[in-house]
């Protein structure tokens, strides 16, 4: 756990002072990711250093697992915090296993040890240890480069990191893989981490908690959902932007919506069967065809199933898509779309059918989730 206790910092110049953090007070629990965002200027970055001390603060107390790190000799605080910026720091006169394994060597780690340490986060991050770890970094790509710098960061196991726009220098297609590797790993390492970021959606795809900053002070310190659906004042609802009903949509899981209340067919079953259950689920358009372990493998049309006698299995169409239960409620809009449909089958992790989605059902959803919220704001308001 990373609790700040009103941590402020004001830079001396020669007309007095500059406010660059004003009395910042937040708990990130253990295991979490927190997402410090704003416009440049606002006082993020400031924040995350004097956490480690590269910017010493001038007042305020910052505990690491309950502990009061004003106590800490620096290199002991800093050893012990992983740290990940946007340019990589890299050293480019050592291998990538010595730039690994610096933190651990400092340490005193034994050599076997620290060669295994390298070998065991080069698989995490994806890199064949056999094919990169005698090279040197200017032999990488920068995407392949950043992941080093994360596993460095990881090398001496720390309970905190500490991620100064980590993946901003990369282009959008390695930035999304690496993000998504990077939330494999968490879900292992549960590391508490403090992360910088100017990216929105990156933000919300990477948070447990997200903390909007404005002109140095904390204005709002909210899980994303909550931060999305009530903004505190008008400069958060305007940062977060008019999109941020769809930016919800990377929030839920298909599997949070599904309605397991779906009408199917087999391809043994009539054309009439057919007919007579699209009329009972109310399809106007056409029924899911499964075989018997429930797989979806096409669709029968009212239009072939009204005019037409015969059995399912010799009258379908290939089904235009299917949605995983565990895809974002984004991927099965931007399907729905695609295919020009209203709703979509659900399948798990077998390939078997478990329920549907519909676009009315992701309205609802989304659209409760913002009412109970705005009434709850009123409600604390009024009392107030």
């Amino acid at each position: 756990m990373i609790e700040l206790d009103n941590l402020t910092k004001i830079f001396e110049t020669g007309n007095g002072g500059v406010l660059a953090a004003d009395h910042i007070s937040m708990t990130v629990p253990s295991g979490e990711i927190c997402i410090l965002l704003g416009p440049s200027g606002c006082g993020k970055t400031t924040t995350l250093k004097m956490i480690n001390r590269i910017i010493q603060p001038t007042s305020g107390r910052v505990f690491i697992e309950g502990e009061d790190t004003s106590g800490m000799q620096t290199e002991d605080l800093r050893r012990n915090i992983g740290y990940v910026i946007q340019q990589i720091g890299l050293f480019p006169n050592m291998t990538i296993e010595e730039n690994i394994t610096a933190v651990p060597r400092l340490l005193g780690w034994e050599r076997q040890r620290c060669r295994e340490r390298a070998r065991e986060l080069m698989d995490v991050i994806a890199m064949d240890p056999n094919l990169y770890l005698h090279r040197y970094p200017n032999e990488l790509s920068g995407g392949q480069q950043q992941r080093v710098g994360v596993a460095r960061a990881l090398a001496a196991d720390p309970p905190v990191m500490l991620m100064d726009e980590p993946f901003g220098a990369i282009d959008p297609i390695n930035r999304a893989v690496i993000q998504d590797e990077f939330l494999r790993m968490q879900q292992q390492l549960k590391k508490t981490i403090l992360f910088v970021s100017h990216d929105i959606d990156e933000a919300i795809k990477m948070g447990d908690r997200i903390a909007i900053f404005r002109e140095g002070r904390l204005v709002q310190y909210s899980e994303p959902d909550d931060l999305l659906a009530a903004p505190k004042d008008e400069f958060v609802e305007s940062f977060l932007g008019d999109d941020r009903a769809l930016k919800r949509l990377n929030l839920v899981r298909v599997g949070d919506i599904v309605s397991p209340d779906i009408g199917t067919v087999r391809p043994g079953e009539t054309l009439e069967t057919a007919r007579q259950r699209m009329d009972e689920f109310g399809y106007q358009l056409s029924i899911l065809l499964v075989n018997d372990s429930n797989e979806p493998i096409g669709m029968v049309p009212r239009s072939v199933a009204s005019v037409t006698r015969g059995y399912c299995r010799d009258h379908y169409q290939p089904v235009p898509a299917t949605i995983h239960v565990e895809d974002t409620l984004r991927k099965a809009t931007s399907l729905m779309f695609a295919e020009d449909t209203t709703w979509l089958p659900c399948i798990d992790d077998a390939g078997q059918v478990c329920g549907q989605i519909t676009q009315r059902a992701m309205t609802r959803h989304l659209g409760s989730r913002f009412r109970s919220t705005t009434r709850a704001v009123a409600a604390a308001e009024s009392e107030a």
